[in-house]
């Protein structure tokens, strides 16, 4: 027997032309139950808005008839005796075998799946279930629960266009008061799902022990019997609000019993209310949504129905008390992207620009993460690496750190990076001659960078002399009016003859093995 949800799910799908394979992945039945359900719903008469106004348990009573209406005329199989077969049969128990056996004494009786299902219903009626339920002992303030209810109703109306839209439901849960929060998103991509954490987390106004999502890509990378590995994303709520993120055994449904009762009652208490409602936008069907979960938290338990006892009241009384305060700052969301390898020039591409990591990295994994005004680098294990001011100009693309370069391209970007403007700041610093001699020879070029070489030279040659020479030597070439690299050069060498010691020019020192010009005459 299906549930309502599946029923209307199923009708809506095949009435759209969608494949058998999407319809069984969807719900997770098989092709026969897929064929059981439209034949039915053909057999009824009714559309399927005529459906959705009906009762739950009336469109469940009218495809699933409860007191087995329609095979009225088939033999009921004798189940006590088939009990005593199967314990008889022991560890060799095949119910497949007797319901063979069935089938060849009545060929028009009942069909395997009937079959089962009424053994079942007699084994529950007379022997209770076989499937024992371990009782958990529930601790105030330790877990929420975390999950997308599996239903994605059309609640959206374009108004312009009239286009309705699917929304996504996010629910969390606490595992001892019961207390929900609900939100709905167009997606259930990472940013909504920390999102819905977010608020939730705010909605509570305080942090569990534990944060118990379900084994989603969103918040788990790998989880094992061998190891847990958290998505990054999750690894910094994890060390923001200084939690747990546990999530429940992989492929095991009942490790998450609390939170998928809670799906399922809410695709029903509140996916069907909204259902009746049109919403132009997604604020006002969040609106909606918590004004129905409020209503929801303020019900009575039905278990305590002579005293007022609901889920806020168990939230207030034995949940919040033991849980911690939030942090007096707002989690930042980012926005992450991974990055197998870092390239070999080693910058990281968003959004149009390119932010430098130290070159270390090349070919390491890395994570970026992005917030409204900064970009973070992490490592493979999520520590930071470097950060940057995030950059919203058309230029410059490269937003590069001097120290993340190796030596020698931080060599070459001093160099590409010179102007005129540096080289007379650099004179400046020798005096006022060498500034008039740098600025002559910038002025003298077509273009100034023609005269970039020469200037350097010059300013180069000084770097080891003391200021006051290469000053006269400047004078000189500014008198002479020979402001150019060689003239200076010979100039620089004179001048620094001169403040030495040196010889006259023109003059040679008298030696048994110089001859002289005179020699020659």
């Amino acid at each position: 027997m299906q549930n309502y949800t599946t029923i209307i799910g199923v009708v809506e799908l095949r009435l759209q032309k969608q494949s058998y394979s999407t319809v069984q992945k969807r719900y997770s039945i098989g092709s026969s139950t897929v064929t059981l359900i439209m034949k039915r719903f053909r057999e009824l008469g009714l559309s399927l808005d005529d459906l959705k106004q009906m009762e739950p348990e009336k469109v469940e009573n009218a495809f699933y008839p409860p007191d087995n209406l329609r095979h009225q005329n088939i033999p009921l199989p004798d189940f006590e005796a088939v009990h005593d077969r199967m314990v008889a049969m022991g560890k060799n128990a095949d119910l497949g075998f007797l319901w063979l056996e069935y089938k060849e004494e009545h060929p028009d009786g009942y069909q395997q799946s009937q079959f089962y299902h009424l053994y079942r219903r007699f084994m529950q009626e007379n022997y209770g279930s076989r499937n024992a339920s371990m009782p958990v002992e529930r601790i105030p303030g330790q877990k929420m629960y975390i999950d997308w209810v599996g239903d994605q109703p059309e609640l959206l109306t374009d108004p312009e266009t009239g286009e309705i839209r699917k929304v996504h439901l996010f629910t969390t849960t606490l595992g001892f008061s019961s207390c929900i929060y609900a939100e709905a998103f167009l997606d259930e991509k990472l940013t909504s799902f920390i999102t819905g954490v977010v608020h939730a987390l705010k909605f509570y106004g305080a942090i569990p022990q534990y944060l118990v999502p379900d084994n989603l890509k969103a918040a788990i990378t790998r989880h094992t019997k061998d190891g847990l590995v958290l998505n990054a994303a999750f690894a910094d709520l994890e060390d923001f609000y200084d939690t747990i993120v546990l999530p429940p055994p992989p492929r095991k449904p009942r490790g998450k019993a609390t939170v998928e009762n809670h799906v399922r009652f809410l695709e029903v208490h509140l996916v069907e209310k909204l259902k009746g409602s049109i919403f132009t936008n997604l604020s006002a069907l969040n609106d909606q949504i918590h004004e129905i979960v409020a209503a929801i938290n303020q019900r009575n338990f039905k278990k305590k129905s002579d005293i007022r006892f609901t889920r806020m009241d168990a939230f207030e009384k034995y949940d919040k008390p033991r849980m911690k305060p939030l942090p007096g700052e707002n989690y930042t969301l980012c926005d992450y992207k991974y990055f197998l390898h870092v390239p070999n020039n080693y910058h990281l591409e968003y959004d149009g620009h390119y932010y430098s990591v130290l070159h270390t990295y090349l070919n390491a994994p890395v994570i970026l993460k992005a917030t409204m005004g900064e970009i973070r680098i992490c490592d493979r294990n999520n520590k930071l690496i470097c950060r940057h001011t995030r950059s919203y100009k058309t230029f410059p693309l490269y937003i590069i750190e001097d120290s993340h370069m190796p030596v020698n391209h931080q060599y070459y970007k001093e160099l590409n990076s010179r102007n005129g403007a540096y080289y007379r700041r650099w004179a400046s610093v020798y005096g006022e001659f060498m500034s008039v001699l740098i600025d002559r020879i910038l002025r003298s070029a077509k273009h100034e960078e023609q005269a970039y070489n020469s200037c350097s030279g010059i300013l180069h040659s000084c770097k080891d002399i003391p200021h006051a020479i290469a000053e006269e030597a400047a004078e000189r070439c500014v008198k002479a009016n020979a402001c150019k690299y060689t003239y200076f050069k010979k100039v620089l060498n004179t001048v620094r003859n001169e403040k030495h010691g040196g010889y006259k020019a023109g003059r040679l020192p008298i030696h048994e093995n110089i001859r002289g010009r005179d020699f020659y005459k």
